[in-house]
């Protein structure tokens, strides 16, 4: 009995492999998913927007730019509308939408990094994929740019695809697959310009001199058609309104400089190339989380992260140098990741603007796929495959202690829920305003609670629009998330529209303060 388990394992040993990562995976995105997710104003408009779309009030744009006054395409919502509906309208069903793409990611890591460098290449990635702490936090909730690895690397490979084998269609479907990308976050651009280069410089090596460019034509002409059916939604509303958000994104990102720029461009592609490794794969803390670490263990972790960044992109170089010597397909397969992440990390230095680190989403897979084909480089040699073993199983167990478990829930929706089902019950069943004093949030996510409810506020209307302020209820219930807030008196609107007031009771509720305002009356 232990032979033939023996020898099942030893023949099914890949397989066995990458299920248990994509069980762990699936795991580390899924368990409390609803505890752990974030749930703020952004998250709120969101789902209130696609609950629209569900009762029929269908939209051509996307999320607002968080950083920008521009609007982006709406394939997000298209997304997460089925996902909505399935969960009764909980916002839980859009972030298990992001999870389950995001185990997807890992499955497509382990494909791409088997087909380029070998088996062993695509289990070291997808299993360094797998228990990112940095890649599972922006796999746990519902947000735009969360899926952005997911369709980068199925944007790339299909184009590796369609060159490598020849095939006219795939670079459409290349193209449709960047069209939904750049929906995703206008850093996609920057995909699209890889992809331009991708193919120029693979039709170089492949083509003849007298017909490269009716070549290089058609593969452009196919791949934009693909991309004007992909952005085709966003670009109906363009095309109808003069292109606003397109032009105000190139202006945002090449020419804009009424923000802090990130720095020198040496500066920058320095940083960002350092942070690929460092946040992705070696789990270095962010500037903030240096008090919890010694100074020894952070200049050990600096120079190793170091060490592994130019080792990985040396060996990618080296391989793309000799099979352009040789003059063999290879070439593809090494263009495509050197591209990918190397001019990634260039184009970062042209960006006027700072970089966060959900901002390499499209380049999230390139790093794991570098460390992969290390492992399966020098893997050759005996020695060198157990140290790999050795180094490749510590950081695993490293990357696990930053799983999201180790703190408490945040229990963000529960915690809105509770707050707006307190104002519906201090509402008496009557019509009430409604506001929220803070310090950096919306209140969407409250709002969405109450239409969820069949109990929207009232919205208090200008003078203009209102002028004999039918708009203005006898109550107004203001939720302080600034313990110093004072609800009487506030500027915000909701609150000065509201009138002169007085406060008739007050709860804490949760994290916060609920105020109950109604109309002061002289005596």
């Amino acid at each position: 009995m232990f032979e033939s388990a023996k020898s099942f394992f030893s023949k099914n040993y890949v397989f066995i492999a990458i299920i248990v990562i994509l069980l762990t995976a699936a795991f580390l995105r899924l368990y409390k998913i609803e505890d752990y997710m974030t749930f703020l104003g952004d998250e709120g408009r969101d789902v209130t927007i696609v609950r629209g779309i569900l009762h029929g009030d269908f939209t051509f744009l996307g999320p607002r730019a968080s950083a920008g006054d521009f609007f982006l395409g709406p394939i997000y919502y298209y997304f997460m509308a089925p996902f909505l509906f399935i969960s009764n309208y909980n916002p839980v069903g859009p972030a298990v939408m992001v999870a389950l793409l995001g185990v997807a990611t890992v499955f497509l890591v382990y494909r791409v990094g088997r087909e380029f460098f070998g088996n062993s290449a695509g289990l070291v990635a997808a299993a360094l994929y797998a228990v990112s702490p940095l890649v599972i936090t922006y796999s746990r909730s519902s947000w735009n740019p969360n899926v952005m690895p997911f369709f980068s690397l199925l944007t790339l490979y299909t184009a590796y695809k369609a060159i490598e084998n020849k095939k006219k269609y795939l670079f459409i479907i290349s193209g449709i697959f960047l069209g939904i990308l750049i929906q995703l976050h206008y850093l996609a651009i920057f995909v699209a310009a890889i992809l331009f280069f991708y193919i120029l410089f693979s039709e170089i090596l492949d083509g003849e001199k007298k017909n490269i460019l009716i070549a290089l034509f058609k593969k452009y002409i196919l791949t934009f058609t693909g991309f004007l059916i992909g952005i085709s939604p966003f670009l109906l509303f363009e095309l109808r309104h003069g292109f606003p958000n397109t032009k105000t994104i190139f202006q945002f990102i090449f020419f804009s400089g009424n923000v802090a720029s990130s720095g020198k461009f040496t500066d920058v592609i320095g940083d960002v190339f350092f942070r690929m490794f460092g946040r992705l794969i070696t789990f270095y803390p962010s500037p903030e989380r240096f008090i919890f670490f010694s100074k020894p263990f952070l200049a050990v972790l600096f120079y190793l992260t170091l060490i592994l960044a130019f080792v990985s992109l040396g060996l990618i170089l080296y391989q793309l140098f000799l099979s352009i010597k040789k003059k063999n397909k290879d070439a593809h397969k090494y263009l495509l990741i050197s591209f990918w992440i190397g001019l990634g990390v260039l184009f970062f230095g042209l960006y006027k603007k700072p970089v966060y680190d959900y901002y390499f989403g499209f380049m999230f897979p390139a790093p794991f796929l570098l460390v992969g084909n290390v492992f399966a480089f020098f893997s050759k040699n005996k020695f060198l495959k157990v140290a790999g073993v050795i180094i490749i199983a510590l950081l695993i167990w490293y990357n696990l202690t930053g799983n999201p478990f180790r703190h408490l829930a945040n229990r963000q929706y529960r915690q809105v829920e509770k707050i707006s089902k307190f104002v519906l019950e201090k509402s008496g069943g009557k019509p009430f305003n409604f506001a929220l004093l803070t310090l950096g949030n919306s209140d969407h996510a409250y709002r969405y609670i109450f239409e969820v409810n069949n109990r929207p506020p009232v919205v208090i209307q200008n003078p203009q629009a209102d002028p004999e302020r039918k708009s203005v209820t006898d109550q107004l219930f203001v939720v302080c998330e600034d313990q110093n807030c004072q609800p009487r008196g506030a500027s915000l609107w909701e609150v000065a529209g509201f009138g002169r007031a007085e406060i008739e009771g007050e709860w804490p509720v949760s994290v916060v303060k609920v105020y109950k305002l109604v109309h002061f009356v002289d005596q």
